[in-house]
């Protein structure tokens, strides 16, 4: 076997790398993490394959030391890095970022040794300074299992985590700048290790922190045992009856008939995909748990996928229920390192069929053999990542499954109109589900106009009534407005200035209990009341609605006696908090629940028998091609939470343009109706599926001179440079939201028939060389957001 081979080095410079493989070691295999040197010290960097030659005039260093036994990497996931890579055009190392783990990607590394001729614990320099002979000697200690791999103490203070134990407002001194600064952090960022927040603070941190701690503010550990998935965590929310463990329900005919038609692709062995097109209700949940428990038995393994971390700590909780004897793990990105690095070596370790439920980020995990994979909620945005690496869950998916002759389930009750094209076009299989469980009915659906309302009046009298008709007969209300915060926009009486966030340009919102100014784009705060930053007036007033202000509304209209709860990114940041809410209104300790989208979906409150919209017009013009998609399924998904009991349920949707065409479709809950109509919309237009489209993220500081000049010129070249490869290029103009973080933004459309073309164009841009130092480029394909 050669001994020279490729590395690909899993943090900056990204490159890949040739080492010789050390005499001593015994032969190696693709996916085994290694040390290297570099330049001065070493870096983590996996075996990609042996290369026959080393490079002209290259003299090779030898790798130091592997960092495991066995390849924590399988060949399918290789290919997967590899694969996705090359998608979008970024080097593998960007790729195993999102792959391995923090802790496994650290070269913070000690070497324990079970053995009397060696030292009990070695350093990575320690270890580079051996003569051969000596690490020959060590390499029979390592092959004998009496050697390990640990992250170094300085790595491993910092798994020690402070937590926020407390909402807004905080019982601390106004003069207490440093206890407030560290509190606004932990509520903005969530539990941040001990290194982190020492890095950010400095001493005057650590003081603070201690204050906190004493206070009982903070505490110091693990964060909440509900995000990490330990099986004592309370449950968020009671299951529903359509969710109790698979082998003691009596499935439906929608169900029988749904699975008998995808047990036999599962048991196939080959590569397949199929939709469950279901409405809200009607039990596709346990189809995902009858699945994954037959693929288990057939000794492979099943990934069940939720958008967001809540509603996948729901499904945990059920498939811990039905599945109780399996091998199972819960993912998810804000679990804290060691938990996250745990999880991925266990899985990679295991030997017989594993279950994992997670969020979009366990696709990553190392799973062998696997036989199932499950997108709920399929058409949901939370499932592509536009940070760092941009990527979609279902593309990530569709790869792995395919590779590894698998089942895809897609599941929704209303799917990305992209994927139920390719149903309706028999590219797709399609399980259709029309009936709720226990045949109850879908709620009657009403609009309310609004169009006539004061602009301190949030409800119309017919939706207040109907609230207070509710309440009387001892029901359960859902309101939703999807902004949080007070006010979105505060309006100076004196001036009419409206003060804005510096680095990002756009109106600050107003967040009452927290007595701050916050921009919703970049985290930027300002502590409010304070003057006028034009005219130093202070007197301000709040402009639009937001859920903190319709809750305290709500509280002084319907009296004291009622009980409001709200639920939004706010209120809930914290897991414990998300809890509790959830669970004293299943339990009935509150009559009313307010909150944004996060009320939506997965949800099952029995008591809840109207569900009010407070403003449906907001998402339905914004400037994006899949803004009415977008609405329609999140008034769809949010009407399906009512008469989910023995009640039969309303829905009151509040709009200021009742005529629009797009109600029809939303009053019946017809799917197929709106798809028909937006199908045809989007063929006359050239967007997707009717092509592929990406979006060109151009962006330079705020202050760079002559930028829209520039922005002209690279226009031309790359419209010239677009011709030939037969891509139609709309831009670049200002981007809907003008300046983010201290960048001026520009937006450019690429549309074309393939991809292919498109990357070919992004990586020619690229190379044009001209740009001005701070100009950035960014390739977005099949974008979820267009602002």
């Amino acid at each position: 076997m050669s001994r020279i081979w490729q590395v690909w080095l899993a943090s900056p410079p990204y490159a890949t790398l040739s080492y010789l493989w050390p005499d001593w070691l015994s032969d190696p295999v693709p996916g085994l993490r290694v040390l290297v040197p570099l330049g001065r010290g070493f870096r983590v960097g996996l075996l990609e394959q042996p290369s026959e030659a080393a490079p002209e005039g290259v003299e090779l260093k030898a790798l130091l030391w592997p960092l495991e036994r066995t390849p924590v990497l399988d060949p399918v996931t290789l290919e997967l890095v590899r694969d996705l890579a090359s998608r979008h055009m970024a080097h593998p190392g960007r790729v195993l970022e999102l792959v391995l783990p923090k802790g496994l990607r650290t070269a913070q590394l000690r070497f324990d040794v079970e053995h009397r001729d060696f030292a009990r614990s070695l350093s990575t320099k320690a270890l580079a300074a051996m003569p051969p002979e000596r690490l020959s000697a060590l390499a029979e200690v390592w092959a004998q299992g009496r050697m390990r791999v640990r992250l170094s103490q300085k790595r491993q203070a910092e798994e020690v985590y402070a937590c926020l134990c407390a909402d807004p407002p905080w019982p601390v001194r106004p003069n207490a700048v440093n206890q407030l600064r560290l509190l606004e952090r932990l509520f903005e960022s969530g539990p941040m290790s001990l290194g982190v927040l020492k890095a950010a603070f400095g001493d005057s941190g650590q003081q603070a922190l201690k204050r906190l701690a004493q206070a009982g503010l903070v505490r110091l550990g693990d964060p909440d045992p509900q995000l990490s998935g330990d099986d004592d965590a309370p449950l968020v929310t009671p299951d529903p009856p359509d969710c109790v463990p698979a082998q003691g329900l009596v499935a439906t005919e929608e169900q029988r008939a749904a699975l008998e038609r995808l047990l036999p692709a599962l048991e196939s062995g080959e590569a397949h995909m199929s939709l469950v097109h279901g409405v809200t209700g009607s039990g596709k949940t346990h189809v995902f748990l009858e699945l994954a428990r037959r693929c288990l038995e057939r000794g492979r393994s099943a990934l069940l996928l939720a958008p967001e971390v809540a509603l996948a700590s729901q499904l945990w909780r059920q498939a811990r229920a039905a599945l109780p004897d399996a091998e199972a793990y819960f993912s998810h990105g804000y679990q804290t390192p060691a938990r996250r690095e745990e999880t991925f070596s266990r899985v990679a370790a295991a030997r017989g069929p594993v279950l994992v439920v997670g969020t979009r980020s366990s696709l990553f995990l190392p799973l062998r053999d696997l036989g199932l994979v499950v997108l709920d909620e399929e058409h949901d945005e939370s499932y592509k990542q536009e940070e760092r690496l941009p990527y979609h869950a279902k593309e990530l998916a569709f790869t792995r499954t395919r590779r590894s002759g698998a089942l895809l389930v897609l599941g929704s009750a209303t799917p990305d109109v992209k994927t139920f094209h390719a149903a309706q076009c028999g590219q797709l299989p399609c399980e259709s589900m029309a009936r709720r469980v226990g045949c109850r009915p879908m709620p009657e659906v009403r609009l309310a106009d609004i169009s006539g309302l004061k602009a301190d009046e949030p409800f119309a009298p017919e939706t207040l009534n109907a609230v207070r008709g509710a309440l009387a007969g001892g029901e359960q209300v859902i309101v939703m407005l999807n902004r949080r915060g007070y006010a979105p926009v505060m309006y100076c009486t004196v001036c009419e200035e409206v003060p804005k966030c510096p680095d990002c340009q756009v109106g600050l919102t107003y967040h009452k209990l927290r007595e701050r100014l916050v921009c919703h784009y970049c985290g930027f705060t300002h502590p409010y009341p304070m003057p006028c930053s034009k005219c130093g007036g202070t007197v301000f007033v709040p402009m639009g609605d937001g859920t903190e202000r319709l809750e305290e509304y709500l509280h002084r209209t319907l009296g004291h006696d009622v009980r409001v709860l709200r639920m939004d990114r706010d209120s809930a940041r914290r897991q414990e908090r998300l809890d509790e809410i959830l669970r004293r209104f299943s339990a009935g300790e509150a009559q009313v629940l307010v909150g944004t989208q996060m009320l939506s979906k997965g949800h099952h409150f029995p008591g809840v028998t109207l569900v009010v919209v407070a403003n449906a017009d907001m998402g339905l013009n914004l400037p994006d091609y899949r803004a009415a998609e977008r609405t329609f399924q999140l008034l769809v998904q949010v009407s399906g939470r009512a008469g989910r009991g023995d009640k039969p349920g309303h829905v009151l949707i509040q709009t200021r343009n009742p005529a629009h065409p797009f109600w029809r479709f939303v009053l019946t809950a017809d799917y197929v109706g709106f798809y028909e109509r937006e199908i045809a919309q989007r063929k006359r237009f050239r967007y997707p599926p009717f092509s592929r489209l990406a979006l060109l993220r151009l962006s330079c500081p705020a202050d760079a001179p002559h930028s829209q000049e520039i922005m002209s010129a690279f226009a031309k070249t790359l419209r010239d440079l677009a011709r030939p490869l037969g891509v139609d290029v709309l831009g670049p103009a200002p981007a809907p939201l003008t300046q983010l973080r201290g960048r001026r933004r520009f937006n450019c459309l690429l549309k074309c028939g393939g991809w292919q073309p498109i990357r070919s164009l992004f990586a020619a841009a690229a190379q044009v060389g001209n740009a001005p130092e701070g100009f950035r480029l960014e390739l977005d394909q099949d974008p979820v957001n267009m602002l």
